[in-house]
């Protein structure tokens, strides 16, 4: 817990990569992160807790960012933005959660991408970067993930993010309206770890 707060008193982590960098969100976030998420909504939903009336709402997006200030403040997760660093797109985000201290030291990763930079190498650089922060910084023993059995696209960067596959959990959470199968990750500090991510095309021809 003491790390979690002196991140906190000291300014919340930043961590960057060779094409992507990750911080914690701002309020002056609100209309590149809206924008993208709408532009997306078709696309995220089939793999997100279903969206409320007012999820794209100013107030709605405040009260998310007091939700991540008050976990950070309770060692009990953190959430961040993903930016592209050659032009400071908004290009996703990704959180970690249930930090859990003790005997089990391990927390779970979850993440999203618009829509336009899928497919683009912009997560798995993400994803280096947590594991790395995970591991080196919050010293934690145990990195989890969970992902629905048809979205192929998030266990293949998963299994090459360094994770191991352990299993199905049964109706483990409820996706866009209905209780779905989730296959179980895994990764341990003890684990290889990812290799960096090459270097993506330039913004112009991403």
């Amino acid at each position: 817990m003491a790390l979690l707060r002196s991140l906190t008193l000291a300014g919340a982590p930043e961590l960057r990569g060779p094409d992507v960098y990750l911080r914690m969100p701002l309020l002056s976030d609100y209309y590149t992160w809206a924008k993208l998420r709408e532009e997306s909504r078709e696309f995220l939903e089939p793999w997100e807790p279903a969206w409320s009336a007012d999820a794209l709402s100013k107030s709605a997006y405040r009260r998310r960012l007091k939700r991540y200030a008050r976990e950070l403040r309770d060692d009990e997760g953190i959430a961040f933005f993903i930016f592209r660093r050659a032009d400071d797109a908004l290009v996703g985000g990704i959180t970690l959660s249930q930090i859990r201290r003790g005997v089990t030291q391990s927390c779970s990763v979850g993440y999203w991408m618009g829509q336009r930079y899928a497919r683009r190498g912009y997560m798995y650089g993400a994803v280096t970067e947590v594991v790395r922060f995970v591991f080196d910084e919050l010293r934690l023993h145990r990195l989890e993930a969970a992902c629905v059995p048809t979205n192929a696209p998030s266990m293949a960067l998963l299994t090459k993010a360094g994770f191991r596959f352990e299993g199905l959990a049964r109706q483990f959470l409820c996706i866009n309206g209905v209780w779905r199968d989730h296959n179980l990750f895994a990764m341990l500090s003890s684990d290889p770890r990812p290799a960096h991510v090459p270097r993506l095309r330039a913004a112009n021809q991403a």
